[in-house]
């Protein structure tokens, strides 16, 4: 493999961690004059889920994220750049990613419903139109929980939690509003919360959601 292949993976992982940590931000935080957001998280969030699929499966081969590879051969460079693949080279469609994903790594889609409703939601948008979905922020929220987050956190270490744009108060909102919305998410190390009372938040929760976040938290040494 050339060299600089192997560092395609970081690559679109750097990019991916902007795109999850606007997708939070947008989902989360409403003010009055941004209500344009909510259509901005759903492009953050599929724009994330893209690359952050893209960067797993190539960890496993950098080349099997690229639609067509004999493209990319211009039968005159004696050996295969990044700049090459840049210029010359398709990646699969967003559509396409859960079976390429499926084939490459054996592993499914957590969640294929919010993964399809926000690939029509993401093409409603990019088309002009508004999507038929009253609460675009919930979805959002629903794909990065149920699909980015359980992906990132198995097979890159990641949390989905950790990336926003809050640096003076942490995720403390993130967690709130998900919280609010009983999705799953993935403990880091070191988690603290600050804000707000996150037993409290916790008891309006359903008795399943409840457990299962107690026994996340316990996983890593956490009380409550």
């Amino acid at each position: 493999m050339h060299e600089s292949l192997k560092h395609i993976p970081d690559r679109i992982i750097g990019i991916a961690e902007g795109s999850l940590a606007l997708a939070n931000m947008h989902a989360v935080f409403a003010d009055p004059g941004t209500e344009y957001r909510d259509q901005l998280c759903i492009l953050s969030a599929a724009h994330a889920g893209e690359l952050f699929i893209k960067a797993i499966i190539a960890q496993e081969h950098p080349l099997l994220i690229f639609r067509d590879i004999f493209s990319v051969d211009d039968q005159t460079s004696a050996d295969l750049s990044i700049e090459t693949l840049i210029e010359r080279g398709r990646t699969y469609d967003f559509k396409d990613l859960p079976r390429l994903l499926w084939v490459t790594t054996g592993k499914r889609i957590p969640d294929m419903r919010s993964f399809e409703k926000i690939q029509r939601a993401r093409n409603a948008i990019q088309h002009f139109c508004a999507p038929e979905l009253s609460d675009l922020r919930s979805l959002t929220l629903e794909f990065i929980y149920n699909n980015i987050d359980p992906l990132i956190y198995a097979h890159l270490g990641l949390c989905a939690i950790e990336y926003h744009e809050d640096h003076s108060i942490g995720y403390d909102y993130v967690v709130s509003r998900i919280v609010r919305q009983e999705l799953l998410f993935s403990i880091p190390d070191g988690f603290s919360i600050g804000e707000f009372d996150l037993a409290e938040e916790l008891s309006a929760s359903s008795p399943e959601y409840r457990a299962e976040i107690l026994k996340r938290l316990t996983a890593k040494g956490i009380t409550l």
